[in-house]
């Protein structure tokens, strides 16, 4: 009975290094590539099941590769949840499974399975119905984070670069509502319809300061188009400076490596 108890255990914990990143060496790594693929070939069968073409002829394929990587997906969602206790903070075989499903990363790979027994419960086997569902599958790409360090990097640099993106934000965002309040003053006599409220001249604001320039809202008066450069020119260097500040976070983040480049495993 020990014995049971003490293998239980182990294959508990090797399940648990298996499916999480970085902690299960080569075997982990290869677990890691192969659900990564999955995911990325459910995105490109999501495309190209919107090509009418291609989903009529293939429809079948689709539904049944579709059917195949929601159970894969079933499998290591309910293989992460067993051997969640195998984690530090969650040994409890209640408490600490609801405290790991409640997490982010969990989160998300319910849902990208979910939809699919959601569409099934509902409309049992039509096909035209659950074609409906098949944008949904499009969250299972947020399955990728936990496999990407590039992921994990961008969001470190954004949580150490988090009060400076703020300030840059707020001060955007004042400056979107200052001038797109002050054109609707200058420019709503001669333009009624396309400034009929400062509500609707912010997308002339949004779209001056961005640079996008579509055209469809401009000012006409001299008055206008001196405040229009003016806040385009301003904006340029303005929208800009958060793309400068994340790029400041790369280039100062810290880039010595985190996993033995030989077994894969994570540094203490």
């Amino acid at each position: 009975m020990v014995r049971l108890d003490t293998r239980y255990r182990a294959a508990r914990r090797t399940t648990y290094r298996l499916l999480t990143v970085g902690k299960g060496g080569r075997v982990a790594g290869a677990v890691d590539c192969c659900i990564a693929g999955l995911i990325v070939a459910n995105v490109v069968a999501v495309a190209l099941g919107t090509v009418d073409p291609v989903f009529d002829r293939y429809r079948a394929i689709l539904y049944r590769f579709n059917a195949i990587s929601v159970g894969v997906f079933t499998v290591e969602y309910l293989l992460r949840v067993w051997s969640a206790t195998a984690a530090d903070g969650y040994d409890h075989p209640l408490f600490g499974r609801l405290r790991f499903v409640a997490r982010p990363e969990c989160l998300v790979d319910l849902l990208a399975i979910a939809p699919f027994y959601v569409g099934i419960a509902l409309f049992g086997g039509d096909g035209r119905l659950l074609r409906g569902f098949r944008l949904i599958r499009f969250f299972r790409l947020a399955k990728l984070v936990r496999y990407t360090d590039s992921v994990a990097r961008f969001e470190r640099v954004l949580r150490r670069k988090t009060d400076d993106l703020v300030v840059a934000l707020g001060g955007t965002t004042l400056l979107v509502v200052c001038s797109s309040s002050l054109l609707y003053f200058v420019e709503h006599e001669a333009q009624p319809e396309a400034f009929s409220s400062i509500p609707a001249a912010l997308w002339w604001g949004v779209v001056t300061l961005t640079t996008v320039g579509y055209g469809d809202v401009y000012p006409v008066t001299p008055l206008g188009k001196l405040l229009g450069g003016a806040v385009a020119v301003l904006g340029t260097g303005l929208v800009a400076l958060p793309a400068s500040i994340l790029a400041s976070g790369f280039i100062h983040d810290d880039t010595e490596p985190s996993r033995c480049p030989h077994c894969g495993e994570e540094f203490e």
